[in-house]
C-alpha cells in the first residue's frame, strides 16, 4: 500500500509542476497587450489539471485510510513519519504545491490591477464633455445649434 501511496504521491507532484507551468502562462498571458486570445486555453488547461489534482488528492486520502491513517495534511505527514520514501516525497510535494500557490496570488493581483485599470479607463470614458460650439457630434456634423451661433 506504500508503493500505491508513492505513486500517487509522484503523479500528484507531476500534476502540480504540470499546474506551476500553466500559471507561468497565465503570467504571460495577463501580461501581454491583449490577453483575451492567450486566455481561454490557459484556463482549459488549468480547469483540467485542477480536476486531476483533486482526483489525486481523493485517491491520496483512500489510500492513507487503507492504511490507517486520517486523510489529508495530518494523515500524509503521519505516513511520511513512517518511511523515508514518502517523506522525501511528500517534501517534493509540498514545496511545488507552494510555489504554485505564490504563482497564483501573483496572477490574481494582476488580474486584480488589470480590471482597476479597465475600470479606470472605463469611467474617464463616460466622462461627459459639455457640448461647445464648433465640436462635432458623434455622427462627425456640427450639430445645427452650434452651426447657428
Amino acid at each position: 500500500m506504500k508503493d500505491a501511496l508513492l505513486a500517487t504521491l509522484i503523479e500528484e507532484y507531476s500534476a502540480v509542476e504540470a499546474f506551476a507551468s500553466v500559471l507561468t502562462l497565465e503570467t504571460k498571458a495577463l501580461t501581454a497587450l491583449s490577453p483575451v486570445e492567450l486566455l481561454p486555453s490557459v484556463i482549459e488547461k488549468k480547469t483540467a489539471l485542477i480536476g486531476e489534482l483533486a482526483q489525486l488528492e481523493a485517491r491520496r486520502d483512500e489510500l492513507l485510510a487503507g492504511m490507517g491513517f486520517p486523510g489529508g495534511w495530518a494523515g500524509m505527514e503521519l505516513a511520511a513519519s513512517t518511511d523515508e520514501r514518502l517523506a522525501a516525497q511528500w517534501s517534493l510535494l509540498q514545496k511545488a504545491a507552494e510555489r504554485a500557490r505564490r504563482a497564483n496570488t501573483n496572477n490574481g493581483e494582476l488580474i486584480r490591477v488589470r480590471m482597476d485599470y479597465n475600470q479606470r479607463a472605463l469611467e474617464a470614458l463616460q466622462v461627459v464633455v459639455p457640448k461647445k460650439a464648433g465640436f462635432y457630434g458623434p455622427d462627425g456634423r456640427i450639430p445645427a445649434r452650434a452651426a447657428a451661433v
